[in-house]
């Protein structure tokens, strides 16, 4: 990032000059822009990867990363590239320190926990302990009352060790449910936990869809169980326009509302996903002729007029999608599907792209 903005001061100065012969006079113009997409790309891709690594401290990170691209769209300078960079290096830092802690919690909680089984397991060991201690006690009574000759000793004496008998075993059907209560209790609090954390995993901040790493286990259970299914990646057209004209904020009200659409559009067997950044996935559990209806109708469905609020106020934005469908074949791994059908959602949009020139000549 440094090299860029070295970059960018040694473009200011060269722009005041004649261009050598032979060299375009914005050919660094050019260069810059290139460098300065791949670099924002670059946070995006980060931000995205951060919400993989760890859903609960990611989705911070990827929308402050997506300011700072955002902010890298227009209007640059040294000083804004190198406010940049730093701002960039303390978001790390902090999603570093932030994400270490939040595992550094989660792995005390899993100690916890087997402390507490510890504990529990020693407390079982020293009653049965106690336990098989006072049967032995009486085991030995029962056989000092086989020596006597007395009817009424022997009689008074079996009732002292029935007596002594009952009350151990009834302490003892005490203390295992007040420790089997106990472990329980504990138990139950940290499944909630885990619930609670497997929940976050597996919705998307954001849109409140499936997220990423949950839909990918889907995709392999589905391979395992050789079931027929398709694999639908939903791109929306020109989304980075949406971010650069209006805002981070409105482009996220925006993917929040395809998201509802796609939702309502789908059938309730239908997996719906976020894939990333203005990417969905719809898992199909049907052939590809069935398939290839439902995304037609999907299509319609979603691509249209949605109003977004901005600051300025309500913005119609005009929203269509490039969609690519791929139909499992036997033998294929994940990653060869959903290539085809990224191969196919980009074919769709470098035709809508051709369309659009066409159109406008």
């Amino acid at each position: 990032m440094i090299s860029i903005k070295r970059y960018l001061e040694g473009v200011a100065v060269e722009d005041t000059k004649e261009a050598p012969f032979g060299r375009r006079k914005n050919e660094g113009s050019d260069l810059l822009s290139v460098s300065i997409g791949a670099y924002r790309s670059a946070l995006s891709e980060m931000g995205r990867c951060s919400l993989d690594v760890c859903p609960a401290t990611g989705q911070e990170l990827q929308q402050r990363l997506a300011t700072i691209a955002g902010e890298l769209a227009a209007n640059l300078s040294p000083e804004k590239v190198a406010a940049a960079d730093q701002s960039v290096q303390t978001q790390l830092q902090e999603w570093g320190r932030g994400t270490a802690r939040h595992f550094q919690k989660k792995a005390g909680e899993v100690k916890d926990i087997l402390l507490v089984m510890a504990r529990t397991a020693e407390s079982v060991g020293e009653r049965d302990q106690r336990c098989a201690q006072q049967i032995s006690d009486v085991t030995t009574q029962l056989k000092t009352i086989a020596n006597l000759d007395d009817l009424t000793q022997i009689r008074s004496s079996i009732e002292k060790s029935a007596s002594e008998l009952k009350t151990s075993i009834d302490r003892m059907t005490a203390e295992g449910k007040a420790t089997l209560d106990h472990l329980q209790s504990e138990v139950s609090v940290y499944q909630a936990k885990l619930e609670e954390a497997e929940q976050i995993a597996s919705f998307d901040s954001l849109t409140r869809l499936r997220s990423r790493l949950w839909v990918e286990g889907q995709i392999e259970q589905r391979i395992e169980a050789t079931a027929p299914f398709c694999a639908a990646i939903l791109d929306i057209d020109g989304f980075k326009r949406v971010n650069d004209d209006h805002g981070h904020m409105v482009g996220d009200e925006l993917l929040k509302q395809f998201a509802t659409e796609l939702r309502s559009a789908c059938r309730s067997t239908d997996i719906i996903g976020r894939w990333g950044g203005d990417e969905f996935i719809v898992l199909l559990d049907c052939g590809l002729a069935e398939a290839q209806a439902q995304i037609e109708r999907l299509s319609k469905w979603v691509c249209g007029s949605y109003t977004v609020e901005a600051a300025s106020g309500p913005k119609k934005l005009r929203v269509n999608a490039s969609i690519g469908l791929a139909e499992y074949a036997p033998q294929e791994t994940m990653e060869q599907l959903l290539d085809r059908a990224d191969a196919g959602m980009y074919r769709q949009k470098a035709a809508s792209r051709a369309e659009g020139s066409a159109a406008r000549r």
